[in-house]
């Protein structure tokens, strides 16, 4: 029960941050204990040099005293030899194991960089792809928030009044356009072109250019009632009787 409920407050990217900061935290730590055995190494090379040095030394003291004839010094030199040689090899031991013990600190640390490295990597990408999901999220709820389906009916709600409203002014134009007479409204307009082109002959009578004698018979017929016009035909009806 109690792990159920750490592990649902432990934050991945919390986590993951610390793993990367403790994976650097450890090559620090890693190079120091690989500088503690090259210091061994280095230590037991001087000791083995030191040792030679004084095996060199004592040997060439066993021969002088051999050469002396002091055999009793010749043997003391000679145990002290002794003791120096079994030092080396001891020390050849030790420094062998130092050394092979360097070489596998390096390669445990290349090891250890690789999968350092590997896992930092993963760690980075699982972090960037953790902000990209909690962006996508972010979305998301903005997304649900909005009332997709409201707005579409709304939408079509508007469309379809709009459409409605252009219905009824495009039935009241013509509404409009058929209760006007266009018959009427064109003789009109003829009466009214009529009307101007006396004017313009008007115009040109009084300015005395055109035709004026054609002009004068037209405006007396014109003028003419049709009484007057019936009476004058009876009355040559009747001269033309008499001359018969």
């Amino acid at each position: 029960m109690f792990g159920g409920v750490i592990s649902a407050m432990e934050d991945p990217r919390l986590i993951l941050e610390q793993n990367i900061r403790e994976l650097n935290d450890q090559v620090p730590k890693m190079n120091e204990n690989i500088a503690t055995v090259k210091a061994n190494v280095i230590l037991l090379q001087k000791e083995l040099r030191r040792s030679e040095e004084e095996i060199k030394n004592l040997t060439a003291k066993v021969k002088a005293g051999i050469q002396a004839g002091r055999d009793d010094i010749a043997q003391q030199y000679a145990i002290t030899l002794e003791k120096a040689r079994e030092s080396l090899g001891r020390t050849r031991e030790q420094l062998k194991y130092a050394s092979a013990a360097y070489d596998k600190s390096i390669q445990v640390k290349k090891a250890f960089m690789r999968e350092k490295d590997r896992k930092i990597n993963e760690a980075k990408e699982a972090l960037r792809a953790h902000e990209r999901a909690k962006w996508q999220s972010r979305i998301a709820d903005t997304l649900e928030q909005f009332e997709v389906s409201g707005i579409d009916q709304t939408h079509d709600e508007m469309l379809t009044r709009i459409q409605e409203e252009t219905a009824r002014n495009e039935a009241r134009m013509e509404m409009a356009l058929d209760s006007v007479d266009s018959d009427a409204l064109r003789i009109e307009e003829d009466a009214e072109a009529i009307r101007a082109s006396e004017l313009v002959k008007q115009f040109k009578l009084e300015m005395g250019l055109g035709d004026t004698t054609a002009a004068q018979t037209e405006d007396e017929r014109v003028d003419i009632p049709e009484k007057e016009s019936e009476e004058a035909s009876k009355t040559i009806g009747k001269q033309r009787t008499r001359s018969e």
